[in-house]
């Protein structure tokens, strides 16, 4: 489908509305997606619900707590500066 080509469809009785085979498959939202309607001075967006509700780092901190005594800067940096050269010497950096 071309981004310029205009595709339509028809309101229900029900309110149901078809999205044409061709948005279906660019999008890769197969039966039963789930959508979100945002109605917009442009017109009605639809958009994949995400699978995850969004999160901030205070609604998850402390999910996995750490057992042991407290690691320092010098430590955690060496941590870092170790997996980095393991991952760069497997050529996944």
């Amino acid at each position: 489908m071309s981004a310029k080509q205009k595709l339509t469809t028809t309101v229900s009785t029900k309110g149901q509305v078809i999205l044409p085979k061709a948005i279906r498959e660019q999008r890769h939202w197969p039966a039963g997606t789930e959508l979100m309607v945002e109605n917009t001075p442009e017109g009605v967006l639809l958009k994949a619900k995400p699978a995850f509700a969004p999160t901030r780092p205070k609604d998850v901190f402390g999910s996995l707590p750490y057992k042991g005594p407290a690691k320092s800067i010098a430590d955690m940096e060496a941590g870092i500066a170790a997996e980095a050269k393991r991952r760069h010497a497997r050529n996944r950096y």
